[in-house]
């Protein structure tokens, strides 16, 4: 029981195995596969797409989103297909730091295409510097990788690419036993068998460690930034702005 007591503090030394560079290509592959899955148990990305995406939405004007740290894509991808429908405007360029992940989310498009999935090897500092901009910069399970200085410059940049009236949400896990205890005792079953040859519940398990609390997010983030709660054991890091570029709380 000593992971109850060590979910008191953050566990930013923790290393998810998908992360080592080294780590098997097949079952990284397998990994990126499940995703898929995986989000739409623990991350609500309908919830997601009916709060933030879905109100932005025309069939006449397109929005245009930005998903950072994509991974394989699964998220841009149904949001897409959501959006198309219902007959509604949207496109999604998917950015991700690791190559290993844009090469699976191509390869993954090559096969099965989304209209209106743009898939980039750029970071957010780059788009930022050629003054590109988005209505919506979102990301999910990112923060939880960035030390302080990383996520500081992720929220400047987001700030920068979204100035035009846009929107930022960062989504990640909230740290919490019950979350821990929920997600061993869920994935557990399935480690045989769906999950067998993934880092899916080991690094899951890492993530939850390496994840933030409400309240450690609030007491670090920038002025116009905001916190949310969501279901399940979930967190929204929020930053609206008018067209002039002012944050709105």
């Amino acid at each position: 029981m000593g992971w109850w007591r060590e979910l008191a503090t953050r566990d930013d030394d923790a290393v998810e195995r998908m992360d080592d560079p080294r780590c098997d290509p097949a079952m990284l592959a397998r990994t990126y596969a499940r995703f898929g899955p995986v989000n739409r148990a623990v991350s609500a990305p309908y919830v997601f797409y009916r709060r933030w995406i879905r109100p932005r939405l025309s069939p006449v004007w397109e929005t245009r989103l930005l998903d950072v740290g994509t991974g394989g894509a699964d998220l841009p991808r149904l949001w897409l297909r959501l959006a198309a429908r219902e007959g509604l405007r949207l496109s999604a360029t998917a950015i991700d730091p690791d190559p290993r992940a844009l090469a699976y989310a191509v390869a993954l498009d090559e096969r099965d295409p989304v209209e209106g999935l743009v898939l980039r090897a750029v970071s957010t500092s780059e788009l930022a510097a050629r003054d590109e901009h988005f209505d919506l910069v979102v990301s999910n399970h990112v923060l939880h990788h960035l030390d302080g200085r990383a996520l500081g410059a992720l929220l400047a940049d987001s700030e920068r690419l979204a100035e035009l009236g846009g929107t930022a949400v960062h989504a990640d896990l909230e740290r919490g036993r019950l979350a821990y205890a929920a997600f061993a005792t869920a994935t557990l079953p399935f480690e045989p068998n769906v999950l067998r040859g993934s880092f899916i519940r080991a690094d899951g398990l890492t993530s939850i460690r390496r994840s933030h609390t409400a309240a450690e997010l609030a007491a670090v983030l920038p002025g116009g930034w905001r916190v949310r709660r969501t279901f399940p054991a979930r967190l929204e890091v929020v930053w609206q702005a008018d067209a002039a570029g002012r944050p709105r709380g």
